[in-house]
């Protein structure tokens, strides 16, 4: 299973967010944090947004907040929600490209696999992402004032 960036951005998104607390926190200082592009974070942010990940408020003073509480976010959930393909072998897609695919047990194998991944995932939330005790180094490296 390979996670996306834009999965890998919209995590980062929600962990900076958090750690900023109730504190508005805007793309450009998210972006120059983690030394990623402006313009891709604001398509991870709208879509978090528009699922409700994210409340953006608009205007001069704008940027963004949690929509809820860390513990609420399931990393399972965020990952099911952001991912376009979960297709780990091409079968799964229904296509009949492989001269196998009517004997193969691979597919039923990775099944498996994908449902004992998203199983860890749900386990965890945000906030388990951020425990207590990693916060400030985590604000450090973050350059969160």
């Amino acid at each position: 299973m390979h996670i996306t960036r834009y999965t890998d951005y919209s995590l980062r998104v929600l962990m900076y967010v958090a750690l900023k607390g109730e504190e508005i926190s805007t793309i450009g200082e998210i972006a120059e944090s983690y030394d990623i592009s402006k313009n891709h974070l604001m398509k991870v942010v709208q879509e978090l947004n528009a699922k409700g990940y994210l409340i953006a408020v608009r205007g001069k003073n704008g940027g963004l907040r949690l929509n809820g509480r860390a513990d609420d976010i399931n990393i399972g959930m965020l990952v099911r929600d952001t991912e376009q393909d979960l297709a780990i072998v091409e079968c799964f897609t229904g296509a009949q490209g492989c001269t196998i695919t009517p004997a193969c047990h691979l597919k039923s194998v990775f099944a498996a696999a994908l449902e004992a991944f998203f199983n860890v995932l749900d386990q965890y939330t945000l906030a388990d992402l951020l425990p207590k005790q990693k916060q400030p180094v985590l604000i450090k490296l973050l350059g969160i004032s």
